[in-house]
């Protein structure tokens, strides 16, 4: 099981390309906790804890999420697999797994 504050710090070293995202992503973790990247505004602010209103909520193991962040994970095999889950835009979602794959 991932750390929450690794799992912090892999997203914000991608912060280059995800800051271009433009909405507030939350991931809730299947193992406890959540994570809501902010990048709206033109900066991205990561933060660890519990809820937050989101444009999209995918939900995943925290192990999974830091493969996906590391680029060890395609996003695609993750959601078709059952991995991941995706909760409110679709269209956002798609937005964060090509930022993630690229």
């Amino acid at each position: 099981m991932a750390d929450l504050d690794e799992l912090v710090g892999a997203i914000e070293e991608r912060s280059g390309a995800l800051g271009t995202l433009g909405y507030r992503v939350r991931f809730d973790l299947t193992d406890g906790g959540s994570i809501l990247l902010d990048a709206t505004g033109g900066t991205m602010a990561v933060s660890a804890g519990e809820g937050g209103e989101a444009d999209t909520v995918m939900r995943l193991s925290s192990d999974n999420l830091l493969k996906l962040v590391e680029g060890r994970l395609n996003p695609m095999i993750a959601f078709s697999t059952g991995r991941l889950k995706v909760q409110g835009s679709q269209g956002v979602a798609m937005k964060l797994a090509g930022l993630l794959d690229g």
